[in-house]
């Protein structure tokens, strides 16, 4: 790793990591980006193609980065063909175009699903997550080894931030499965080596969650609202859903109980806001009131909300029962592998190794001060360099709509810029998100796949 990136990345440890001034850490961050682009542009043909475009030998400021970003759908640029007729060594070769590493050490032979794929890198030493792929196709994002023992020690300083640090002294329960090559579930085993005491770690399941049953889902999904799919295809999707749904409820009455049973200890919580809903209503059902959780336990909740019907002031209700207990929250993505944490004034903060890069909607402009309100704000596309990725290149344009506060202080008391707790999409779910240089991204990988 380049000395200014590990020196950055190296502060996540210290108390003041979330709490430095943009002006303390911008010539470092800009010497990190430049030590980076070096190396990355000789390790990534779409990188460099992207400098070459637009005219980029060097970053001297956080404009220059803009065109060099890649947009977050070029991690599902591959045609869907590949995997449909089971083309394993076309998206090896797909994955090359974004990766360091070099991926033709992967013996593809005989594999019969994208699960089995991704089992043969991790084999073959390589790291991919797959994202949900709620457009109908799942995103593929390879990193190493050493990329994942570096987000670890990240999250470790800041998941809890700035409440509480990170101990191995907790039962653990993590409502969803724990095995799987997902990002959320690389989180939660993360979680269970920070947070969780040994014997005292729980999940929804231990069944791993199958990358080509979330595609077909996804994409089936896509098709009803598109109007494509067949009858006895709706018929067959939604009674597949309804045993799922109901395995999945049972599992998580069983986990409750097992919540409720230490709910006088510190524990951890992690899940979304209609299995805590869930958790009450089994609690309800044993006498159990509001407020009796140990107050040094974590309750992390969010999301899980779309097709459930939930009472309109769900949020209060899981406050109430839960008690005094820590709420800890950050804004992440499966692109990214330095959590920004929320202080205690309901702000985003952001490590010294994450440059932030709001854009304008079309992801082509920088936005700056000058572009802010006479409080502050300016809403925008949220795009970043995270230093950390050894495994490809940490340049992204994401689909998040987010508000900035670019004044060089938040209302915690520490430092800025921040962002405010009201990250919305561009697109809606299921649609595919329209960025400026996703277009060119695209040809460009088109192109390299058709020599």
């Amino acid at each position: 790793m380049t000395p200014i990136r590990k020196q950055l990345l190296d502060q996540i440890v210290e108390p003041n990591a979330f709490d430095q001034p943009q002006a303390q850490i911008h010539e470092l961050q800009l010497l990190a980006a430049q030590e980076l682009f070096e190396v990355r542009i000789e390790q990534i043909p779409l990188l460099r193609h992207r400098a070459e475009e637009a005219g980029i030998t060097r970053i001297d400021s956080f404009e220059q980065l803009v065109p060099l970003l890649f947009s977050h759908t070029v991690y599902k640029s591959y045609p869907q063909t590949f995997i449909d007729n089971n083309q394993w060594d076309r998206m090896l070769q797909w994955l090359q175009t974004l990766s360091v590493a070099d991926v033709s050490n992967v013996d593809v032979t005989g594999v019969k699903d994208v699960d089995e794929w991704l089992e043969r890198l991790y084999a073959a030493g390589h790291r991919p997550l797959a994202t949900s792929g709620s457009s109908g196709k799942c995103s593929f994002l390879n990193h190493t080894a050493a990329d994942q023992e570096n987000k670890a020690l990240h999250y470790k300083h800041a998941t809890g931030w700035p409440f509480v640090r990170a101990e191995p002294n907790r039962a653990l329960f993590w409502l969803g499965p724990i095995n799987g090559y997902n990002s959320a579930i690389e989180s939660a085993q993360i979680g269970r080596l920070n947070w969780g005491r040994a014997g005292a770690m729980y999940a929804l399941t231990e069944e791993p969650l199958l990358i080509s049953e979330v595609s077909r889902a996804a994409a089936m999904r896509k098709a009803i609202a598109e109007g494509t799919a067949l009858p006895e295809e709706i018929q067959a999707f939604e009674a597949a859903a309804r045993l799922k749904a109901r395995q999945g409820a049972e599992d998580m009455r069983k986990l409750a109980d097992k919540i409720l049973d230490h709910r006088h200890e510190p524990i951890m919580i992690s899940g979304l806001w209609a299995q805590h809903m869930m958790i009450i209503e089994c609690a309800r059902e044993r006498g159990i009131g509001d407020g009796e959780f140990h107050p040094q336990s974590i309750v992390q909740a969010g999301g899980g909300i779309k097709g459930v019907v939930l009472p309109a002031d769900y949020q209060d209700q899981v406050a109430r029962f839960y008690g005094n207990v820590i709420r800890p929250a950050a804004y992440g993505m499966t692109e990214i592998a330095q959590l920004m944490p929320r202080c205690e004034a309901g702000r985003y903060h952001r490590a010294p190794g994450l440059i932030w890069l709001i854009t304008d909607e079309s992801g082509e402009r920088l936005l700056t001060m000058e572009d802010a309100n006479a409080e502050g704000f300016a809403e925008g596309r949220f795009a970043f360099l995270d230093l950390l990725y050894e495994g490809r290149w940490g340049g992204v344009i994401t689909g998040d709509k987010v508000t900035v506060d670019f004044s060089d202080s938040c209302p915690c008391g520490r430092h800025g810029p921040t962002l405010l707790d009201n990250i919305t999409r561009f697109s809606q779910i299921g649609q595919d998100d329209h960025i400026g240089c996703a277009g060119t991204l695209d040809a460009y990988i088109r192109g390299a796949l058709a020599e």
